[in-house]
């Protein structure tokens, strides 16, 4: 990069946007990194950024002109911002309709008010789910075609896209790049933080849950959280290539009965057996199990009998990096650091004690399941 640019990055002290503000430091850029409770960037491997490399600001996307005083939101437009990259967001499944609404939609419009005052381009980072539970080839032009969302999250996540797409007829420049279901990294396999599969894994693989309604023919898209962060890096500096258009940021999709077969791998793993769901009843599992069922697995489900595959033409043209090609050897990157770690392993006997260290459990014994969305959480522009 010859051209250094002023960069705001909403949601920075997430998993993905993290990575995306340490990759625009590196290429010598002027970044913002707006961050909610969090007082700094800490990467994907737990390094933080140093202090001197990025400007953090305090803010929350939930409130007009970002929760910034007047005079630190007149300083963005007056600087002349060259982008904004918009990861925040909050992820987790099972939350009240109103919290997606305030950080998912509402975050959104504020970014957008932003983006329009100070004519600035806007790099907008969704997910692929948007596309519901339709099955078949999902293309990057498509958006509306009556789908089915299957939660708070995805409608919010949709809601949010429309907003952009308006924005774009009314003269805002955008992109949007949209990944589905962010993990660790594509070669080691390190992840910050173990959200959304890694919750459904662990409570498989340990005996939990062992009957899941699913069709073995489903596909789930893991994608590495480096890939998604390099996809909108590039993204943001080919701004002018990528104007307009929408890019999946998607791995090497795996069957169900691809997981089944690597999970067979590991001896002390249970593996989960997929019953059709027409064929699946919740009253007739054991209690403890029902329990796990009723308070997790339900938040996850819809996406054991999808069969779709993302195209992904509009970012093989842009990028320069290609995703895994074989989604069983990631996985089993995936699976290789978990057990390094320790995250999955022999579980404590009670079940509560379970739910609690999965942090399945509020403080008033609620379910509090965190991280089952296609990305990680960005939550108020920071990410938690």
């Amino acid at each position: 990069m010859t051209e250094r640019l002023r960069i705001l990055v909403t949601g920075a002290a997430g998993l993905v946007g993290a990575e995306v503000t340490a990759r625009l430091v590196a290429a010598g850029h002027r970044v913002t990194a707006l961050v909610h409770n969090q007082p700094a960037v800490i990467r994907n491997d737990g390094t933080p950024l140093e202090p001197d490399a990025v400007t953090c600001l305090p803010g929350d996307v939930t409130k007009p002109r970002l929760g910034l005083p007047e005079a630190a939101y007149q300083a963005l437009v007056a600087d002349g911002l060259d982008r904004i990259v918009h990861c925040a967001a909050i992820t987790d499944f099972g939350l009240p309709d109103e919290v997606y609404q305030a950080v998912n939609v509402d975050g959104t419009a504020h970014v957008l008010e932003l983006a329009r005052a100070g004519g600035v381009p806007l790099v907008h980072v969704g997910t692929a789910y948007v596309c519901g539970e339709r099955d078949g080839l999902i293309r990057e032009t498509e958006l509306d075609e009556g789908q089915r969302l299957a939660n708070a999250y995805e409608e919010s996540k949709f809601r949010a896209e429309t907003l952009v797409h308006k924005a774009q007829a009314d003269g805002v420049r955008a992109a949007i790049v949209r990944p589905s279901i962010v993990v660790g990294d594509e070669r080691t396999g390190v992840v910050r933080d173990y959200k959304n599969i890694y919750v459904v894994l662990k409570l498989a693989t340990e005996g939990k849950v062992r009957s899941i309604p699913g069709q073995y023919e489903a596909r789930l898209d893991l994608v590495p959280v480096d890939y998604v962060a390099d996809i909108i890096t590039e993204v943001t500096h080919r701004f002018e290539e990528a104007a307009g258009r929408t890019f999946h940021a998607v791995g090497a999709p795996l069957t169900l009965r691809d997981f089944s077969d690597v999970m067979a791998e590991y001896p002390p793993f249970h593996v989960p057996r997929f019953v059709p769901p027409t064929s699946f009843d919740a009253q007739r599992l054991p209690r403890r199990e029902r329990a796990y069922y009723e308070r997790v697995m339900t938040l996850y489900e819809s996406y054991f009998r999808r069969r779709m595959r993302f195209d992904d033409s509009h970012t093989a043209d842009l990028a320069t990096r290609r995703p895994p090609a074989d989604g069983q050897d990631f996985l089993r990157a995936l699976i290789d650091h978990c057990l390094e770690t320790g995250y999955l392993g022999a579980p404590p006997a009670d079940a509560t004690e379970v739910l609690a260290r999965l942090n399945m459990t509020g403080p008033d014994g609620t379910s509090a399941a965190s991280g089952a969305g296609p990305a990680a959480s960005d939550v108020n522009g920071a990410g938690r």
